[in-house]
Order: C-alpha cells, then sequence, then structure tokens
C-alpha cells in the first residue's frame, strides 16, 4: 500500500493515510477510460433533434403539374426534398444514444482513473470537510490554502447541501458524493479532492 498526506482545511498536513493498491495503485489503462468517457457523454444526449419529412410538412398535397408535356422534369409534390421549402430526406430523428459498458469495463475504467490522479500527484485528501453554514469564502479559502488554483472536483462520502451550495458558483469547481462518481468528471478536473472518510467508500466498492 501507498501512503498520502491527509491535509485540514488550512491546508496543514495533519497526518497520512494510506491507499488501497488494488484501487489506487493499478496501471492506469487509457482505452478503457476512452471508452467509459465516450460513454458518459453519449448517454447525456438528450436526442431530441427532429426535421421533418416530405410526409410532414404543410401543403404540397397537389401535383405542381401534369406528368408530361410541359418541358418541366416530371415532379409529384412542391414538399419533395429537392424543393425550397421541402421535407428532409433522411434527417434526424428523435432516438436515444444510451448504451452500456460491462461492470468489469466500468470497473476497471473507475480504478484507472482514481490510478491516474494518484501517479500525477494531483489527488488531496481532506482530514473533513465541515461548514457551519452556507459560505462560499469558506471553499475559497480552503482552495487557496490547498494550493488549488485551476479546475477541482471535491468528493464527499455522502451529500452534503452545505458543501455543494457554498461551492456552487465558484468557476470550475464541481462537488460529487462518493455514489455519484464518474469517470468523465475525475479526469475532466485537474485536483481530485476527497474527504478521508469518502476514501474508505471508494475502496469498499472498487477494491
Amino acid at each position: 500500500m501507498s501512503t498520502i498526506s491527509v491535509f485540514d482545511m488550512t491546508g496543514k498536513a495533519v497526518s497520512e493515510t494510506e491507499l488501497s493498491d488494488a484501487v489506487f495503485g493499478i496501471e492506469p489503462n487509457q482505452y478503457v477510460m476512452h471508452q467509459m468517457v465516450v460513454n458518459y457523454l453519449a448517454n447525456q444526449r438528450q436526442g431530441t433533434q427532429s426535421t421533418l419529412t416530405r410526409t410532414e410538412v404543410r401543403g404540397g398535397g397537389r401535383k405542381p403539374w401534369k406528368q408530361k408535356g410541359t418541358g418541366h422534369a416530371r415532379q409529384g409534390s412542391i414538399r419533395a426534398p429537392q424543393w425550397t421549402h421541402g421535407g428532409v430526406a433522411l434527417g434526424p430523428k428523435p432516438r436515444s444514444y444510451k448504451y452500456t459498458l460491462n461492470k468489469k469495463v466500468r470497473r476497471l475504467a473507475m480504478k484507472s482513473a482514481l490510478s491516474t490522479k494518484v501517479l500525477d500527484n494531483n489527488m488531496i485528501v481532506l482530514d473533513a470537510l465541515e461548514l457551519d453554514s452556507y459560505k462560499t469564502k469558506t471553499i475559497v479559502n480552503m482552495l487557496k490554502a490547498l494550493g488549488v488554483d485551476g479546475k477541482a472536483l471535491i468528493v464527499t462520502a455522502e451529500s452534503d447541501s452545505k458543501v455543494i451550495k457554498s461551492a456552487a458558483n465558484i468557476p470550475g469547481i464541481k462537488t460529487a458524493a462518493v455514489n455519484t462518481l464518474n469517470v468523465y468528471d475525475i479526469l475532466n478536473y485537474d485536483k481530485f479532492i476527497v474527504v478521508k472518510n469518502a476514501v474508505g467508500k471508494i475502496e469498499e466498492v472498487y477494491a
């Protein structure tokens, strides 16, 4: 097992904790992480785009001119795709982009993403994250003390409304509970800030 320093909200190292090599110390699998990110983004798509076909565009019920003898190409409707204001041929219709990956693939992707943060020294473990009130300034001061100046993901063991709302309007900062953690967010944010008791929960799930 590897060890990592544990900091308090003032940025002071107060102790050390051990990380499970089965979760935070594996060789990251880039291909599996890529698969998981593509899957996550596909599942976020609403799939509500829709175009009108020639049967759905208003009008065009009458043949514009007779079949023969006019010198024009034969036409059946002014709402055919080649006409201005006509329907769209083979256009998008509402559909679901969702698909699933195997459980083993999802677990490997998560452990690879977590191990990547440890290897890159972008994981910060907090001794505790407790707020007495809804105060954005408290979170801002904590981030400054920890030396975080970019995008950061703050992970707590359980959903905490005070932490969520206090960090909600800080640009580049996102909060998540262990049960909502995903590979995309871990890789998308520069720093991975996790409360010590949340580390234990992550190891319980993925070890």
